[in-house]
């Protein structure tokens, strides 16, 4: 069995407080921030301040309000990848504990929106954010190998993303440990039905002998029987004789 220092020990128990629990939306990104935020398609005004209205509503954790904003954004131009993200964001802040197999679940609809900008965002910003924002919600679902694809898409866009990293050995780790069981549980599937095999083939042996025990107990009673038969007329034919 491997062993681990105890460094590393203390390593992955931080990270499993840190990143094991649901990682759902980065921050929303702004067409009017920072340099290095992400820059959208030309904008008009009223999508400009639709986009920020949504931001502020976010960051108020109004989330509800904010996927109406970012809605309205998307009339005024369906393209626009920042409120694409956005809307998704602030339905993923609103799934809680839904059921993402639900055709309604916001859940579901984030997803559809994140997967299409991880495959084709034309800025690599919106595409990394996607890519690991799905990598967080695979690695909830326990899909640990499809979260590993996702978080290493968003280092390739990214090299300095350190959550996408982190998360991606907590990923790892994770699948290590499901193999491992599910090795465990094959062997001991395979072992009870060897155990049941036996059962059964003991069961028909002693049925068997059981079977061959009675047919012999028959054929002496029936051999006892003639024996009698056979002696009843010696013993009629010399009370006759006395008679």
């Amino acid at each position: 069995m491997k062993r681990y220092s105890p460094g590393f020990s203390l390593i992955i128990t931080l990270l499993l407080a840190l990143f094991a629990a649901p990682v759902f939306a980065a921050q929303p990104e702004s067409a009017s921030q920072a340099p290095d935020a992400p820059v959208a398609p030309p904008t008009t005004k009223r999508l400009r301040n639709l986009i920020k209205e949504g931001n502020s509503l976010y960051r108020d954790k109004r989330f509800a309000e904010a996927e109406v904003a970012y809605r309205k954004a998307l009339e005024e131009n369906e393209m626009n990848e920042v409120a694409q993200f956005n809307l998704a964001s602030s339905l993923l802040r609103q799934a809680g504990s839904a059921d993402p197999n639900n055709g309604n679940s916001p859940v579901n609809e984030a997803q559809q929106i994140m997967s299409a900008l991880a495959k084709g965002a034309q800025d690599a910003s919106i595409a990394e954010k996607a890519a690991y924002n799905l990598g967080n919600l695979a690695f909830n679902g326990q899909q640990y190998q499809q979260a590993i694809d996702l978080y290493k898409s968003a280092l390739r866009r990214n090299p300095d993303n350190d959550q996408a990293r982190d998360n991606l050995r907590l990923a790892q780790l994770r699948l290590q440990e499901q193999q491992n069981q599910d090795q465990n549980q094959d062997q001991n599937q395979n072992q009870d039905q060897n155990q049941d095999q036996d059962k059964q083939d003991q069961d028909k042996q002693n049925q068997d002998q059981n079977q061959n025990n009675d047919q012999n107990q028959d054929q002496n009673k029936d051999q006892n029987q003639d024996q009698q038969q056979q002696q009843q007329p010696n013993g009629q034919d010399k009370k006759d004789q006395q008679q």
